[in-house]
């Protein structure tokens, strides 16, 4: 019988994001950027990737992406806004999901 805390805390990241700004962070400062669940908090993300990436993580930042109005002829509408975060590593440790995209 699994607990609920455990499956919580392996749905926390959502997905990588991919873009080059964050590829910039990690060549730069070893700073990789997730996707996460809108209520999940600092120590949550952390614990996530340290068990799901067997790494040490030295920092938490989270941004929440507001949400964009968008069209599309005379409908109107909104895209739903997201939390993401950016999750910095110990020297040393690297994150192999990243590599070679």
């Amino acid at each position: 019988m699994s607990t609920g805390l455990r499956d919580d805390i392996r749905r926390v990241l959502i997905q990588p994001v991919v873009s080059e700004k964050s590829f910039g962070l990690v060549e730069a400062h070893n700073q990789y950027t997730f996707r996460v669940l809108e209520h999940a908090h600092k120590t949550m993300i952390r614990q996530a990737v340290e068990e799901q990436f067997d790494v040490t993580v030295t920092d938490v930042r989270i941004i929440n992406v507001r949400s964009k109005p968008k069209r599309r002829g005379a409908t109107r509408g909104r895209r739903p806004g997201w939390k993401k975060a950016i999750v910095e590593l110990q020297p040393g440790d690297r994150i192999n999901l990243f590599e070679g995209a």
